[in-house]
């Protein structure tokens, strides 16, 4: 039998291969919209249990999950907690006159949350915080020869992670209140290379232009969550969370060579350094609110709203530089469990949740807006080996959404946007354990 002792030890054995190897890329598949900005942003939406309810859930307590969402939750803590996922997707990038598909998986997230006493618990953890991974080919003409033709690669890969430290603290009878200091740091690397092709002969040269970026810095947030009994079961939950604008550290190193068509270096050439210097990087401030209901034993539904102010992004970018627009996202989700407490019947312990997400992109060529749909669904199983000290839950989440469109940018004769119909799957494992227990001698 596999008990919760072996299979934390499993965990913690792949999570650790995981880390220390280069696998900890975070991209999920191609996606040409991780060119902007700092990448696909993973924003500060919670781990396997809220991406199964739409990843909403700031304003709802609960006793069997990291709740790193709010840090402000950690203070429902009962026991030592931790928490690893695995994220899976598969994707189609379409315009509208190609497509293609692809998929790729990645450690989600890892965290770990201790009751440090009754009215206090802390939390560490590590997660994604934004993503780099796109490859797109374009023909576009040669100013001055109408008989040429352009041929332009793009490349990028890379993000940011963010490793955070969090508290929760009940200070009154229905407040509790927490913050957490989160490090961001990674690396992007985007590459452009260009070849001119005649009609009498293809590129027998491509020059690329490389940018590798480092960034590193201190990101903070502030949280609260109130929670007030009405009638006998009924439960009114109200969170907020604010992540305050940073200001990342970034150093830059900018190169150029020249390659064949086979990708290597041209003879005679060689990699040429154009800059290394240093710079800033504004992130944007970040507002959620949430509002919960539940009735303290077996169901909770929840809706979130929140507003990041990306207009006020600044890069240090020389190959991303397009501007931005503040963004709005709204989710709805819950979860149910037919009877926590059944012994004859395993799937009344089971926890259902479902949940829809609606996000503004913020990207918009030539003034369109973009978004972000989905539907979302996942499930929670409790092994059979709980015991009132311990227990292990393996929880699964999955995502069905729609990025953008393909409609034209500029009329039929101009290029079309990216839609990403993409599908996503967290798989997680929940180990709680009763530490520091004052044994009594009989």
């Amino acid at each position: 039998m596999l008990t919760s002792k072996k299979l934390s030890g499993a965990l913690l054995t792949a999570a650790a291969t995981l880390l220390t190897s280069a696998a900890w890329g975070q991209g999920l598949g191609n996606s040409p919209y991780s060119r902007l900005g700092l990448g696909d942003y993973m924003g500060n939406y919670g781990g396997v249990r809220q991406l199964g309810m739409g990843g909403a859930g700031l304003a709802a307590p609960n006793t069997g999950n990291v709740n790193e969402l709010n840090p402000a939750l950690l203070a429902y803590t009962p026991r030592t907690t931790w928490e690893a996922a695995f994220t899976g997707q598969s994707k189609t990038v379409s315009t509208a006159t190609t497509s293609s598909s692809n998929g790729s998986g990645t450690l989600g997230y890892l965290a770990l949350a201790v009751p440090l006493n009754k009215r206090w618990a802390a939390a560490i953890g590590l997660k994604p915080y934004s993503a780099v991974d796109y490859s797109t080919n374009t023909i576009g003409a040669v100013n001055g020869d109408p008989t040429s033709v352009a041929l332009r690669q793009y490349r990028g890969t890379g993000g940011l992670s963010e490793a955070y430290f969090a508290h929760g603290i009940h200070v009154l009878r229905d407040f509790n209140i927490g913050g957490s200091a989160s490090y961001l740091f990674g690396t992007i690397d985007q590459t452009t290379g260009t070849a001119i092709a005649t009609p009498t002969s293809a590129a027998q040269q491509l020059v690329v232009n490389d940018e590798a970026l480092r960034y590193s810095d201190f990101l903070f947030r502030a949280a609260a969550h109130y929670r007030h009994k009405i009638g006998k079961t009924l439960n009114v939950n109200l969170g907020a969370v604010q992540t305050f604008q940073g200001n990342l550290k970034a150093g830059r190193i900018r190169t150029t060579q020249q390659q064949d068509p086979n990708g290597a270096l041209l003879a005679g050439t060689g990699i040429v350094q154009l800059s290394d210097d240093q710079g800033s990087v504004i992130v944007p401030a970040l507002t959620q609110a949430g509002f919960t209901l539940d009735n303290g034993t077996n169901w909770t539904a929840s809706i979130d709203a929140s507003r990041q102010e990306w207009s006020k992004f600044q890069t240090f970018s020389l190959l991303s530089t397009a501007g931005l627009r503040n963004t709005l996202r709204v989710a709805a989700g819950g979860e149910f469990t037919p009877d926590p407490g059944s012994v004859e019947h395993y799937f009344q312990r089971v926890t259902y949740r479902a949940g829809l997400s609606v996000a503004q992109l913020p990207y918009s060529p030539l003034g369109q807006r973009l978004y972000d749909r989905a539907v979302h669904w996942g499930f929670a199983f409790p092994l059979p080996t709980a015991t009132p000290l311990e227990s292990t839950v393996i929880s699964m989440a999955f995502v069905y959404g729609v990025r953008g469109n393909t409609g034209y940018v500029n009329g039929n004769n101009g290029d079309s946007n990216v839609r990403e119909n993409y599908l996503r799957v967290q798989v997680g494992a929940t180990l709680s354990n009763r530490w520091f227990i004052k044994r009594r001698l009989q």
